[in-house]
């Protein structure tokens, strides 16, 4: 039995020191940091003080919080109205095709996220193809605004984070089957019927994990924003690289920071609750 325990012990060792050395390490150093002050020319002043967060509260640092919530918000709408679509083709496909269908969907992950944004500003600009096709079509003669706004922000986000949508929920739906569509429809249940009582249901823990998937980068983005944005609009993402970077008040960045990982967490701990009371109510089920 000891030398059992030791060996577990010693195998899971290298991601306990690879998950202290990366995550809890460098997560203490920002939190302790949230709790000095910033010296006069930049630096740290190592005095302990409250007074960071409660700048933090300030209404104009609230209000680029909802802004960033009400962005990462949309952003996770938008991704599931049109992840959710996809999973459920590429999950009622045959074997032979859901492979191929899910590498098309990670594609985009195989290029940089700096790429793929440039690659929209060419796109959205007042000279670039879709204004072309607008004007084309005979639907606007001057340029619409489509860049450096909030729209391109959403946008963007949807578009680089739309496949940690769709894998979370394929996977939820490839288990399913198609029996218990049957069993429904046998029962007397329409199609709308089907999917709001017996496949959304189903589905949920998937659905959970691909909103919290998409949610929480697209908080925490500043590369979309500032590209896409044109800057114009501040999310808590720029707001901490800019209080590193370009303030060097690195306590101040340190408290946005330990202020959007406990949110995140919040999220998290949401989603795996969703998940645990699913996988209760299946093992009950199977019980039964």
């Amino acid at each position: 039995m000891r030398r059992s325990r030791g060996a577990s012990a010693l195998s899971i060792s290298p991601a306990l020191l690879w998950w202290a050395g990366l995550l809890v390490l460098p997560v203490g150093l920002v939190l302790a940091y949230s709790f000095f002050r910033r010296g006069d020319f930049g630096g740290v002043v190592y005095d302990f003080t409250w007074e960071n967060y409660q700048r933090a509260w300030d209404p104009l640092y609230r209000s680029i919080l909802w802004f960033s919530l009400r962005v990462a918000a949309e952003s996770t709408l938008v991704a599931l109205l049109i992840g959710y679509p996809v999973a459920a083709f590429i999950a009622t496909r045959s074997r032979r095709w859901q492979v191929p269908l899910l590498v098309l969907v990670i594609l985009p992950f195989w290029t940089s996220l700096l790429i793929r944004t440039y690659a929209w500003i060419v796109i959205l600009n007042d000279e670039g193809l879709a204004n072309r096709v607008l004007r084309g079509l005979g639907l606007v003669g001057d340029p619409v605004r489509l860049l450096y706004n909030e729209f391109a922000i959403v946008l963007g986000m949807t578009y680089s984070y739309l496949p940690l949508m769709v894998l979370p929920i394929y996977a939820s739906l490839e288990r399913l089957g198609p029996e218990l569509g049957e069993a429904a429809q046998d029962l007397g249940a329409n199609a709308v019927r089907r999917f709001l009582t017996v496949t959304l249901p189903l589905s949920a823990p998937g659905v959970a994990a691909g909103c919290v998937f998409v949610f929480v980068p697209a908080l925490g983005n500043f590369i979309i924003p500032d590209l896409l944005g044109g800057g114009r609009r501040q999310m808590v993402g720029t707001l901490v690289q800019s209080q590193f970077l370009r303030a060097r008040d690195w306590p101040f960045g340190a408290t946005l920071a330990v202020s959007l990982i406990v949110m995140l967490i919040a999220l998290v701990l949401l989603q795996a609750w969703i998940a645990g009371r699913e996988a209760r109510r299946e093992a009950g089920a199977g019980a039964t």
